[in-house]
């Protein structure tokens, strides 16, 4: 008997029908002898919903009450699918976060956890009841008040309760197969994956892939915590996101390890924006001050170039997420005169294109057949960005997909057939 945490997104419980398929497939989990726990999101777009609502009766809702607004959608959803299980003639409990022990930060919209304790959770394992959870919350004690994690939360939630459990394997679930080459929404002949490193995963997940958040694979990295995503549509094998000293499940028992594959991946993200100060003096420390002042707004930066100094002066340009760059700009334009730039450029029509790939720190010869795909499809880079195992370009965001597909048949990394996608956004 194994320990199996199961995480369902919204699109899987979008609906009454899609409750019970689920229902059906936890149910199926506990005949095979497994215990489960489920960790669940909010049904459909029931979040967005609620934040629309939260803003047409409120223009600034206050942090607190939305949270206690927005962690509503999950007790929904984790009470009808215990209800549904219940049906099916297996004990379900249903529980919050609060109730599950994940315990978090006082930062409401974007908490952390800092600690799980599951005893009731172990409780009702022991009793022989299958463990419904409310994705995305968690409980502060120091303020007792209900805070959320923000984007991922439920992946988040999945990963920290397996790690907590000692959980043989968390399955991610999804309207996807799996992990793929690319965004197969982008680009239709993507392959799955059967298995990728936790490190890879970190990389794609951080510049765009969306099928697992970034939050969830480190927690997992850092915990051990063995990754399956699977989808909730098909009866695929999915892909396992393998840690440091992780075997392959489906390897036989003895057989040696394959090489990896020099690329994993092609990221696309559409989110990004560019900032331009231009015009700063070119003398030591007007980075740090600039950086300084953007860090204050809370907005996250990802690529930086400063262009060579010719007649005193210097441009640095940065990328940010779109929904950090007006309190970025905010914060840099009540700092002109200190700082002493000319004047700030805001451009929120870029895209930004990543290949990874454990294997580019072996392999030469990565980064031109990037350039050259590129330079044959006559598409422009406006900025490089490189790690051990990545290399990250931006572009015009007209250019993105085009330039996604393209780099993508360049590594030799297509199908034979067009990748199936069974519902709406990957999650």
């Amino acid at each position: 008997m194994a320990l199996i945490v199961q995480k369902y997104g919204g699109s899987s419980v979008a609906d009454a029908e899609s409750i019970k398929r689920v229902a059906k497939r936890i149910v199926d989990t506990r005949r095979a002898g497994h215990d489960v726990v489920v960790a669940v999101s909010a049904m459909g777009d029931t979040t967005d919903e609620l934040l629309d609502l939260a803003n047409e009766v409120a223009p600034i809702p206050a942090p607190r009450e939305l949270d206690m607004l927005l962690s509503s959608g999950e007790r929904i959803s984790m009470a009808l699918l215990a209800m549904a299980i219940h049906s099916m003639g297996f004990e379900a409990r249903s529980f919050t976060g609060s109730q599950a022990g994940m315990i978090t930060d006082s930062q409401h919209g974007a908490a952390r956890i800092v600690d799980v304790t599951p005893i009731r959770l172990r409780e009702a394992l022991d009793e022989g009841a299958i463990v419904i959870v409310a994705g995305f919350q968690g409980f502060n004690r120091d303020t007792r008040d209900i805070t959320t994690l923000g984007r991922g939360g439920s992946d988040t939630t999945a990963v920290a309760l397996a790690a907590a459990l000692d959980a043989d394997v968390c399955e991610i679930y999804s309207d996807v197969d799996g992990i793929f080459t690319a965004d197969p929404r982008v680009i239709p002949k993507a392959q799955k994956l059967d298995h990728i490193g936790s490190e890879e995963m970190l990389e794609l997940a951080a510049n765009g892939a969306k099928v697992l958040y970034i939050r969830a694979v480190e927690y997992a990295r850092r915990h051990g915590v063995l990754i399956h995503a699977r989808s909730t549509f098909s009866s695929s094998e999915g892909t396992y996101v393998l840690g440091e000293g992780m075997k392959n499940p489906r390897e036989a028992e003895g057989a040696a390890a394959m090489e990896e594959p020099i690329v994993a991946g092609v990221a696309t993200d559409f989110g990004q924006a560019k900032i331009t100060v231009a015009g700063v003096p070119d003398v030591p420390g007007k980075a740090a001050e600039i950086f300084k002042i953007v860090a204050k707004s809370g907005a996250n930066v990802d690529m930086i170039v400063q262009n060579v100094s010719a007649t005193g002066r210097t441009d640095i340009s940065f990328t940010v997420p779109k929904a950090d760059s007006s309190a970025a700009l905010k914060a840099l334009a009540g700092e002109q005169t200190e700082v002493g730039f000319q004047n700030l450029v805001h451009d929120d029509q870029i895209g930004k294109l990543s290949v990874v790939g454990a294997g580019m720190r072996t392999h030469s010869g990565v980064s031109a057949t990037l350039f050259e795909a590129l330079s044959a499809g006559g598409i422009n880079i406006e900025m490089i960005s490189t790690s051990e195992i990545r290399i990250s370009v931006v572009l015009r965001d007209t250019d993105l997909a085009e330039a996604a597909r393209t780099v993508h048949t360049a590594y030799g990394l297509d199908g034979d057939a067009e990748a199936t996608v069974h519902a709406g956004t990957g999650r």
